[in-house]
């Protein structure tokens, strides 16, 4: 469930509604319903994610359509389980700042964007109407500065002849 959350850059509503037919294996997506704002999209399946998902279902193998099911049949999982598993999961990683549902979802966009994955992209998968929320959730981490190469580095060089020309 952390996994899914993080490798899909889902909100903690989205992890928890999640359905079995939401997981499309052979296309390696992932079906968002109802959203934020009441919209759907996909987001990507990894196949580190599918992996997960997969030993999951063989050891629980929920009974409904729900893919996380609550303790009561038919209702999803909480929100306060999925914080109260990532915390622990924190716990035995011996983790020392907060980690919260969303803080995956800051990273997994922050990961993206230091992965070299266009912003337009990641807005995209994040599911937001505006460019302005995508670019508060990232952030640039100075290892990734640092490795930025300055145009001056390239100038008359094949590669900028090659990328300008």
């Amino acid at each position: 469930m952390v996994l899914t959350a993080y490798g899909a850059g889902l909100r903690i509503d989205e992890v928890c509604s999640l359905r079995v037919e939401d997981i499309d294996s052979k296309r390696h997506l992932i079906h968002v319903r109802n959203g934020k704002h009441g919209r759907d999209r996909y987001v990507m399946l990894s196949a580190p994610v599918l992996t997960a998902l997969r030993i999951y279902w063989r050891a629980d193998r929920p009974a409904g359509p729900e893919l996380f099911p609550g303790r009561v049949q038919g209702s999803v999982i909480s929100h306060e389980a999925v914080r109260s598993a990532l915390r622990e999961a924190a716990r035995r990683c011996k983790l020392h700042k907060r980690v919260t549902p969303h803080v995956l979802r800051h990273s997994f966009a922050t990961h993206l964007l230091e992965l070299g994955t266009d912003i337009r992209v990641i807005q995209v998968l994040l599911g937001h109407r505006s460019i302005r929320t995508t670019v508060r959730y990232v952030r640039v981490s100075q290892a990734h500065v640092g490795r930025t190469r300055s145009p001056v580095e390239v100038l008359g060089t094949q590669e900028a002849k090659k990328k300008l020309g």
